[in-house]
């Protein structure tokens, strides 16, 4: 888009009713030129991922608490806040602040409006597409989960978002939750001649032979291309076993080479690995790894302005992580001469709404899809005083709204509440909507528990997350943050080694006794067979009875260790 284009979208905006402070601010300073991206060199990449299924343009809050411990302190993707501005040369203040950080968050979501939308984000590929001939849209999954309109349509909502979009190779995450007979299905018919299913570390459980194509050469602009899939290692562990009952995962390292390594002797002048191992997974891969030109990640919804160069046996590699919710596109751009690549350019675009015409047939397709729900999602259940957010490491006010749902609609002392990143944001004062707590629950296995934990089994489950979250070795961060814990208040110490890192846990100021018996209610139970009432219920009962959600007091851990880390507020 050039600047004239630019300012015609303002022009558009202003027309369709922008308010003028919105205007104005997203004019202002170097935000005036936020989709001015010349194109560059012979081949071009536009990267998205997580965007968890929303159609509509959200707000999405950004986290003011994201740890980095041990090699990881202190460097990207674990920056938040005025930290990672500073690091990128981001204006305080500017749009491109807003995107990438919490900071202000309120004021600054009035001021420059919603983001993504995939009608908005179709005008947007458009336009970059028709600048860089040839260039390809990656999806890097958690594309199929996430609203109300995708578990009821087992993700036929997106897949038809997606191939409107012009999606041309995709992994996956979260798309396994619909069952692998489904996946199958989407990938064998809908996707067939149209999108590229690429996962070379998914492979079946009995003869280990590969389920999906592990990688795609497409030429662009007539130099091979090739795009090798990694879907999240760790499904079968994060999620339901039995919903990829005949499938194995994992990292394959190895195997990864050696697809690399094969698809380098086909003639492919550039490889990029499209990922869902999460950023911390991705960097240690690359420092391993040769011959991948980069990684284009996702899974930790981590929105890194500029990639990261890694240095490794035989060359470099850049690492990207693309955001979440739809709020960002990635534009890569490689000159590549006489087989190599001679140089490149990365930008990481914050889709604002507000500035972008959405595109009338994608927005066509979205009515089409909401149409039939619209009455139901739009049922206002209550009020909210205070911002409801989903992120950060160890809380957010969407999951302690649906905790306290959870102590007072099943008669809980505590509750648990899975670490989840997606979810989208509202203001104070919005009304919340079945929308809104579909967007927080959506999930195939939706169902709520009670059981009766000792003390000593409570700190297990705690310390076993933990080390998920903090082992220093990110081959063994299996993905998500920590887990909500509502009623019961603990010490963590994230740096301490496995089975050490919790302690002083209480409940109602007293210690928790390790053989006592205590009532905890959750959800998401990964166990087949599991039954019970699903979760959007027992939120729509508990909001549906408050009716105005008070501004939320976070239950937060007592952190040691952590004092002067970049990664939290």
């Amino acid at each position: 888009m050039d600047r004239r284009e630019f300012l015609n979208v303002l022009a558009i905006a202003a027309a369709a009713g922008l308010p003028i402070a919105s205007r104005d601010a997203l004019a202002a300073g170097e935000d005036s030129t936020l989709y001015d991206v010349p194109a560059f060199g012979n081949v071009s990449l536009l990267h998205m991922t997580d965007c968890h299924a929303q159609l509509l343009p959200i707000y999405f809050r950004e986290p003011n608490v994201n740890l980095g411990i041990a090699g990881s302190s202190g460097k990207a993707p674990h920056l938040v806040g005025d930290r990672l501005l500073k690091a990128y040369g981001v204006k305080a203040g500017s749009a491109q602040a807003h995107a990438f950080s919490y900071l202000d968050f309120d004021r600054a979501a009035k001021a420059y409006g919603k983001v993504g939308g995939f009608a908005h984000l179709a005008s947007l590929v458009k336009s970059l597409k028709a600048a860089r001939p040839g260039a390809l849209l990656l999806d890097g999954g958690d594309t199929w989960q996430g609203s109300a309109t995708a578990l009821w349509s087992k993700g036929q909502d997106m897949v038809d978002a997606c191939l409107q979009l012009g999606v041309d190779v995709m992994t996956a995450h979260w798309e396994f939750t619909l069952g692998q007979d489904r996946v199958k299905q989407i990938v064998e018919n809908d996707f067939k001649g149209k999108v590229d299913f690429v996962a070379q570390n998914v492979v079946t459980a009995d003869f280990g032979d590969a389920v999906f194509k592990p990688y795609v050469i497409r030429p662009i602009n007539g130099i091979p291309v090739a795009i090798v899939g990694q879907a999240f290692p760790y499904t079968p562990i994060a999620n339901p076993r039995h919903m990829v009952a005949d499938w194995t995962f994992g990292i394959r390292e190895e195997e990864l080479q050696k697809q690399v390594n094969e698809a380098r002797g086909k003639g492919a002048q550039v490889v990029v690995l499209l990922s869902h191992n999460g950023m911390d997974v991705d960097l240690k891969l690359a420092s391993r790894v040769t011959g991948i030109d980069a990684i284009l990640g996702g899974h930790t919804h981590d929105g890194v302005p500029q990639p990261v160069e890694v240095k490794n046996a035989a060359g470099t590699t850049l690492v990207t992580n693309a955001g979440s919710n739809g709020k960002f596109l990635g534009v890569l751009d490689f000159d590549v001469k006489g087989g190599r690549i001679s140089g490149w350019k990365y930008r990481l675009l914050p889709v604002f709404a507000n500035l972008i015409k959405p595109d009338a047939a994608m927005a066509s397709l979205i009515a089409r899809i909401r149409g039939p729900h619209e009455a139901k999602l739009a049922e206002k259940l209550a009020v909210t005083e205070g911002l409801l957010y989903r992120r950060g490491n160890f809380n957010g006010t969407v999951d302690q709204v649906i905790l306290d749902a959870l102590m007072k609609v099943k008669d809980a002392q505590v509750a648990f509440s899975p670490g989840f990143r997606w979810g989208t944001t509202l203001l104070p004062g919005q009304a919340i909507t079945m929308d809104h707590v579909m967007d927080w629950t959506a999930i195939t296995y939706p169902y709520t528990t009670v059981n009766e934990f000792t003390g000593e089994m409570i700190k297990t489950i705690l310390e076993d997350v933990c080390d998920n979250l903090f082992n220093p070795d990110p081959y063994y961060q299996q993905g998500g943050d920590m887990v909500r814990v509502g009623g019961l208040t603990y010490t963590c110490t994230p740096g301490a080694g496995m089975g050490k890192r919790i302690s002083d846990m209480r409940l109602a100021g007293k210690p928790i006794d390790a053989g006592r018996k205590y009532k905890v209610a959750g959800w998401a139970p990964v166990a087949e067979g599991a039954q019970g009432e699903p979760v959007w219920d027992v939120v729509t009962k508990y909001l549906r009875d408050v009716k105005t959600v008070k501004p939320v007091k976070l239950n937060l851990p007592k952190l040691v260790g952590m004092e002067g880390n970049a990664g939290i507020a």
